[in-house]
């Protein structure tokens, strides 16, 4: 099976994570949701090159020393698989500009969970909130309802 592949950031500040309210695109799937920053693979890129290009090109900052956190596969008709490699980062450089998919603010971490975000990813929150070695958790949704999640191989009660 081809996954789409793609990367999810959470750049961290003064125990505050940078989301992005996404309310700026027509048609889009994540509408009014809050979620890190990221996007699709172009051509010849790996997991952590488009996460360094996303997040220069959604935020104007540059990630130092990024860590690579987990894999998160994604199911839900009618749309492709999809395999978004998450990382955090709290080393950066450069000055926030705005985003033309939203608006980006820092969010207190304590907050995240009480903010629309998908129920999946109140899952991997928990994770980072844990420290929680390299994990993969696969997602399956009916619409916006989390309908199965598996961690490392292992059914979640959700």
């Amino acid at each position: 099976m081809d996954l789409l592949q793609t990367t999810l950031c959470y750049l961290e500040q003064n125990d505050c994570y940078l989301m992005l309210h996404r309310i700026k695109k027509q048609h889009d799937v994540n509408h009014d949701k809050w979620i890190g920053v990221g996007g699709k693979f172009e051509p010849g890129e790996d997991a952590l090159t488009c996460a360094l290009r996303e997040v220069r090109e959604e935020t104007g900052l540059t990630m130092q020393n990024p860590q690579y956190r987990g894999i998160v596969d994604f199911y839900c008709a009618p749309w492709p698989a999809e395999r978004m490699h998450l990382y955090t980062c709290t080393r950066f450089t450069g000055t926030m500009t705005d985003c033309n998919e939203g608006t980006l603010e820092w969010v207190p971490k304590a907050a995240v969970q009480d903010l629309p975000i998908w129920p999946g990813d109140k899952l991997f929150f928990r994770l980072l909130a844990e420290d929680a070695p390299f994990f993969h958790l696969e997602l399956t949704y009916d619409g916006d309802v989390l309908t199965n999640a598996v961690l490392d191989g292992q059914p979640v009660t959700l």
